[in-house]
């Protein structure tokens, strides 16, 4: 049988194992932590993402854990619009991770072995072997390695040491807040359409407000360098409910702990439109998640890397991290799986899958090298301080050739 290594069970590691071993591969999925847990935040999904998704698996049932989002527009720290809501049916979606990965791991099937406590310290790959990884302990030797580790992915650094992670000049700040303390009458931007069909978003089910659950969309704020967008989940998310909200700001991450954080942030954003203010009031210290928002610089030539009769790939935020200004890299994790399942599925060890790894390479690399470019543009955007620029940036924001900055979410599955 075909065999594989999956190096990560974060969101691309555990989407891409379970969708090996549906096409017939004996998959072991390798994660340095000693057990898989998912980050408790959300994740907001666009189109693309979603048909990854169910590309990858089908009977996944989706539909039932994510919500569609209307769209919220963009306002100025004083309530004013910068750009007004549109008026159109849900195109994105947003999923607890919780909800997320207990529907990935529950896709694992048995044809995956889990080995966690395994830490990728070498790479060995030549023209007449078989990839092998080590931990310093034991070796796992397959057909195929993918190397879905992350930004700081080990197996990168030895095989594509040009791409380096760097910061983007933000830090970052996550939290959900749970139903039963998000603020009365929270409202985050315009009322969403109950006729409104959720099917386009996330599959057949309930009407857009009923599954939004607090009956209200996103909504998006741009300051001086400060950005702070709001997110109503459905509400069953995560069995709880509630608002999930991004901060960011130009700079350094910052030293302090979680409560003293939390206390600069409401000092931040304290004079700006609700419900900012009274989100972050409602908000307990050890719900922040905090985090330096990195990027990688230059991208790696190649995502690909022959071995014997198979090779290794780079997936997900190991090939191509970006900051999350346009919420594109698990869409694109997404991506690079379902192709990377598509086109492996008939391939054979030997000619065969060696054609295949180089052609994930050829058809992946410019696609995500496009949305890095839109994304490093939108960063500028994000950052633009002073009067001069901030009225610069107001006037780009309705502009068509700006307004296209969002990526091509037609992208679908390859046959």
């Amino acid at each position: 049988m075909r065999t594989a290594a999956v190096v990560g069970a974060g969101m691309a590691g555990l989407a891409v194992a379970g969708a090996l071993s549906r096409t017939g591969w004996r998959v072991v999925l390798l994660e340095r932590g000693e057990r898989i847990a998912a980050p408790p935040t959300a994740l907001v999904l666009w189109a693309n993402g979603r048909r990854a998704l169910e590309s990858l698996d089908p009977d996944g049932g989706w539909s039932a854990i994510a919500s569609p989002l209307a769209d919220g527009g963009i306002r100025r720290p004083d309530g004013q619009w910068l750009v007004t809501p549109r008026d159109a049916t849900p195109t994105h979606a947003v999923v607890h991770l919780e909800d997320l990965f207990d529907a990935l791991v529950a896709g694992l099937g048995d044809d995956v072995e889990i080995r966690t406590g395994f830490e990728v310290t070498s790479v060995r790959v030549g023209r007449q072997q078989r990839p092998v990884l080590g931990d310093g302990r034991t070796s796992v030797e397959a057909d195929l390695v993918v190397a879905a580790d992350g930004i700081d992915s080990a197996i990168r650094r030895v095989l594509a040491p040009e791409a380096a992670a760097v910061g983007s000049g933000f830090a970052a700040w996550q939290a959900v807040i749970p139903s039963y303390r998000v603020p009365a009458g929270f409202s985050a931007g315009e009322r969403v359409d109950a006729r409104s069909s959720a099917g386009e978003a996330v599959g057949a089910g309930s009407s857009a407000a009923e599954a939004v659950g607090t009956g209200f969309s996103a909504g998006e704020t741009l300051g001086a360098g400060y950005r702070f967008v709001s997110v109503p989940l459905g509400e069953r998310a995560a069995g709880k409910g509630g608002v999930y909200w991004v901060a960011t700001a130009a700079g350094a991450p910052r030293p302090e702990p979680p409560a003293q954080q939390l206390a600069l942030l409401r000092r931040w954003f304290g004079d700006w439109h609700e419900p900012v203010g009274a989100l972050l009031d409602a908000t307990d210290p050890a719900e922040l998640v905090p985090q330096e928002v990195r990027e990688l610089r230059p991208l790696p030539r190649t995502y690909a890397f022959g071995s014997g009769p198979g090779g290794v790939v780079l997936l997900g935020d190991a090939a191509h991290a970006m900051p999350h200004h346009l919420g594109q890299g698990a869409c694109l994790a997404f991506e690079d799986a379902a192709t990377l399942r598509s086109l492996t599925a008939p391939a054979a060890p030997g000619p065969e899958l060696v054609a295949a790894i180089e052609e994930y390479s050829r058809v992946r690399r410019p696609r995500t090298t496009s949305v890095v470019r839109q994304t490093r543009r939108m960063s500028a955007v994000v950052q633009a301080r002073g009067r001069l620029a901030l009225r610069a940036r107001d006037a780009a924001l309705n502009h068509p050739r700006l307004l296209s900055q969002a990526p091509d979410t037609d992208w679908s599955p390859p046959d």
